[in-house]
């Protein structure tokens, strides 16, 4: 029996319960993903991810991973560099994978339906490791650092881009409201789903800082751990070492 307990959002639910929830969100919100991404970022998270991409150096025929890969904006981004890398796309929710893999017909993709805590690789695999706009939505995140940690080869890379807290009091109220107010309402217009997105705000608040992830990421055993604040740190690229 699960007895365990993490936030959904603001409520606490089991660990079981959770996954679940977490993969019915995702799985509503499926068809809409791409243009409620464009809406609420007006368009922003293209140059994020742009910018994860090009601090990533990507080299000639690496192993990388995209872990909650979604419809895939980060394989279209390493595509487009031809380095022939051996690219698995890695998501736990189905109805995502099934929009990635149609996208992305006939490339050099591995598609894997699996969970970020218990990646089907073997150890010492993999070159870069990428989770983008993902972590949050892990059951349990230090088991999700941990396989990370786990797949990667020595010298290898951990990247994550995710929402996190915005270094100026002035940015982090205005910011806030707008999480609060605008996300679940063009929710509710564009997705017809406004608790998906209260369900966004949510798991942003609850995610740990800049400072507490890099604690998290140096107890699992990475190095040279640190991170890179854009847009004043509405969302923060970590990037850690495994020596």
């Amino acid at each position: 029996m699960d007895n365990l307990k993490t936030n959904f959002g603001k409520r606490k639910v089991s660990t079981k319960l959770k996954t679940k929830l977490v993969q019915d969100v995702f799985t509503n919100v499926a068809s809409n993903y791409d243009l409620m991404n464009d809406i609420m970022s007006f368009g922003s998270h293209r140059l994020w991810k742009k910018e994860l991409i090009d601090l990533m150096n990507v080299q000639e025929d690496e192993n990388i991973i995209d872990v909650g890969s979604g419809t895939g904006d980060l394989i279209n981004l390493i595509l487009k560099l031809k380095k022939n890398n051996n690219i698995y796309a890695v998501d736990l929710n189905s109805e995502m994978l099934k929009y990635s893999e149609k996208r992305h017909k006939n490339k050099n993709v591995t598609f894997v339906r699996a969970n970020a805590e218990k990646l089907p690789f073997n150890n010492s695999s993999i070159d870069k490791y990428i989770i983008s706009f993902c972590l949050r939505n892990v059951t349990d995140i230090q088991d999700a650092l941990k396989e990370s940690y786990r797949i990667l080869k020595p010298g290898g890379v951990f990247y994550c881009l995710e929402f996190s807290s915005p270094e100026s009091s002035l940015i982090k109220n205005l910011y806030n409201q707008y999480k609060k107010n605008i996300i679940p309402w063009i929710g509710s217009k564009v997705a017809k789903n406004k608790e998906a997105y209260k369900y966004l705000e949510e798991s942003i608040d609850q995610f740990p800082s800049q400072k507490k992830l890099v604690l998290l990421l140096n107890k699992i055993g990475f190095m040279n751990s640190n991170y890179l604040n854009i847009f004043n740190g509405i969302v923060s690229i970590h990037i850690a070492y495994k020596i």
